[in-house]
């Protein structure tokens, strides 16, 4: 399976490194956080990471709904069991729950589009930030703390009308942001095609924390910086 190279299984369960969970972000999600650098003091796992390894593990459903409760730090021993039925809680072997999982409906099995619609949502999901987060900023007029931006990932669902796929594909359709003082909510909602005709519909939504008035200079400076490494891993320089 693709996902093999980053993760390791051991006997206590499912070992991430934070090498691996940082070659998954920048290599499959095209997701260049810093959270995911292996030497970021506030390093966590990527949440599709564990989205894409459950549904690599159980299938694909027609309905499903993932919620992410705790950030998952490096080689933690995650437990995932041999079956589920319609629940699934994510937990490391100290009984301490990092994602829960609710599906509905049928399930399809096979690798193939199983991967494809894994490889299509991380990507459409990786790009997260620059496509979607920083316009939302600025048509609000607000940012995130430019020095430690924090943007957590929340929840995750979609339903699809069949499973008779071939080749999925994310499409955005429509973005929000809820503010709350310091607080903002986002929510994006996507279609789910295949072969151009729509299948599905499906939402995420994300928390951006440490809101402030917006400063057009430190925004010119994130989309930089963010460049700057994507650039830098393109170019084979650690990031």
């Amino acid at each position: 399976m693709f996902l093999s190279p980053y993760y390791t299984q051991t006997d206590a369960g499912v070992e991430i490194s934070a090498e691996q969970a940082s070659q998954f972000a920048k290599g499959v999600a095209q997701d260049f956080n810093p959270i995911h650098d292996p030497d970021n003091k506030r390093f966590c796992v990527p949440g599709d990471l564990l989205f894409a390894l459950t549904l690599g593990r159980y299938g694909l459903s027609q309905s499903m709904n993932f919620r992410f409760e705790g950030m998952v730090g490096a080689n933690a021993q995650l437990q995932f069991p041999q079956t589920i039925g319609s629940e699934f809680g994510l937990k490391d072997t100290r009984e301490k729950q990092y994602l829960s999982m609710q599906r509905e409906g049928e399930v399809l099995e096979n690798p193939a589009v199983i991967e494809a619609f894994i490889r299509n949502y991380v990507a459409f999901s990786g790009h997260n930030f620059t496509d979607v987060v920083l316009p939302l900023m600025q048509r609000h007029q607000v940012m995130v703390n430019p020095a430690r931006p924090l943007v957590i990932y929340e929840s995750m669902g979609f339903d699809l009308e069949h499973l008779n796929l071939v080749s999925p594909e994310l499409e955005l359709v429509n973005t929000e942001l809820e503010i709350q003082g310091k607080r903002g909510d986002a929510t994006l909602e996507f279609a789910i095609k295949d072969a151009g005709v729509v299948v599905g519909t499906g939402r995420k939504t994300l928390v951006l924390s440490g809101l402030r008035e917006i400063c057009p200079d430190a925004i010119d400076n994130m989309c930089t910086i963010y460049a700057q490494r994507q650039q830098s891993y393109r170019d084979g320089v650690a990031v």
